[in-house]
């Protein structure tokens, strides 16, 4: 308005709040339980089975009694690789975990699919639609031919101009590791360095896919998939499920005593085709989501205690450190090797493993960063754990970065490594 009484919010998260002013209507959620299945190449599974081992362990994660009758809503993240199921595929798992009647929405977008599962639900609680939310998502992704699995992981590319052309995924992120590399001097070596950390700190996760520790000259001489990538600077496909819980500030000491806030949400959207974007070198999407998720929570990146990024290929976790914050733009490659981002470090990234050794079902893999988070927070994570972290960040990225989401949870006890 033109008096100036009435700010325009020109952020996709306006729904929260005006930047610098909170609404006051808006309630608290909060994270009280989460967990996963294996993931993996489990062709004694089906994607109902892994979402059941999935929502088991979040119900048996809850601190206190909880009865899944007062789950109010559901989200459900899935990409449908393979055809299974597309339609209503989020009752079709719901229903088989006993939640009848509970309404449900399928989220897709791209890999991102249950990061903006995790965030419809923050809103539903947030809103005061639901006081007992659950997000989810899963992925069955081992019982197709590979010519098949590069056909449903390229529907998340841009149709005409890339996919439809040739162009793999790992032929895109291989373009944005070259621009990297062009303009900062990135090297291969220190792209081979986030899979030595993401390998070792995916040994020590049980749910991990790929839990074996690698070394520096087995990252960097692995055969090439596509230049300047070779083999292990990228992700395994997976099957596997995740689940969330997030409960309002009315509810939630039903729950725990020790309870986990969702601090900060961000999202932001970009260009499906990575030939459409101003850089190579970055994802805006990214960059908006965190900007957004900051200020929600009021809090810079030197805040964060740990944080669990989309490294879908070696690049992507570089790119992140620089679309969060973490670092100034062509500085990613030097945090790397500074060890910084290592287990132990000022800033551990992708304690779980991330997707380069925990695995990828890109359904379920923003809802398992959130899991991890969790583990985190809870002090549950095993020989993965930081020390006595107080605040985590997530962060899920839809295909090359057309879409991405950020959130920041934060527990206001200390927590001691158990």
């Amino acid at each position: 308005m033109s008096n100036g009484s009435i700010q325009r919010v020109r952020t996709v998260d306006e729904i929260y709040f005006i930047p610098g002013r909170p609404f006051s209507c808006m309630r608290d959620a909060y994270l009280v339980g989460a967990g996963q299945s294996a993931y993996g190449a489990f062709p004694e599974e089906s994607y109902r089975s892994l979402f059941r081992t999935a929502f088991d362990a979040a119900v048996d994660s809850v601190p206190d009694e909880f009865d899944a009758d007062e789950i109010d809503e559901a989200f459900i993240g899935t990409l449908g690789v393979g055809g299974r199921q597309l339609g209503l595929s989020g009752p079709a798992v719901t229903e088989h975990v006993g939640l009848d009647g509970v309404p449900c929405t399928r989220v897709e977008n791209a890999c991102a699919a249950s990061g903006f599962a995790v965030r419809q639900a923050v809103q539903a609680v947030k809103s005061g639609m639901a006081d007992v939310a659950l997000a989810g998502g899963f992925e069955v992704m081992t019982d197709m031919s590979s010519d098949a699995t590069k056909y449903w992981l390229g529907v998340s590319g841009e149709t005409e101009w890339e996919r439809l052309s040739g162009t793999t995924f790992s032929g895109v992120y291989a373009q944005m590791a070259s621009a990297h590399m062009n303009e900062y001097g990135t090297t291969r070596e220190q792209l081979s360095r986030v899979a030595v950390k993401n390998h070792a700190n995916g040994a020590k996760n049980p749910h991990a896919q790929l839990g074996f520790e690698c070394s520096l000259e087995d990252a960097q001489s692995a055969p090439v998939v596509a230049d300047p990538l070779n083999l292990y600077h990228c992700c395994p496909t997976s099957d596997g499920a995740a689940c969330a819980l997030i409960v309002s500030e009315d509810v939630v000491d039903d729950y725990t005593d020790d309870p986990i806030r969702v601090a900060g949400v961000g999202a932001g959207s970009d260009s499906v085709g990575l030939f459409q974007r101003d850089t190579y070198t970055g994802v805006p999407a990214s960059r908006r989501a965190a900007e957004t998720a900051y200020e929600m929570a009021d809090i810079d990146p030197a805040d964060l205690d740990f944080a669990e990024v989309h490294d879908c290929f070696a690049i992507a976790e570089l790119l992140a450190y620089e679309d969060l914050g973490f670092c100034e733009p062509g500085e990613a490659g030097d945090l790397i090797e500074s060890g910084a981002t290592e287990l132990g470090g000022d800033l551990p990234v992708n304690t779980s493993g991330g997707l380069k050794s925990k695995g990828h079902p890109i359904g379920a893999t923003g809802a398992g960063q959130v899991v991890e988070a969790f583990k985190q927070l809870s002090g549950k994570a095993g020989e993965r754990q930081v020390e006595t972290p107080t605040r985590g960040l997530t962060h899920n990225v839809g295909g090359s970065g057309g879409a991405a989401v950020v959130h920041v949870f934060e527990r206001q006890q200390e927590v001691s490594a158990r």
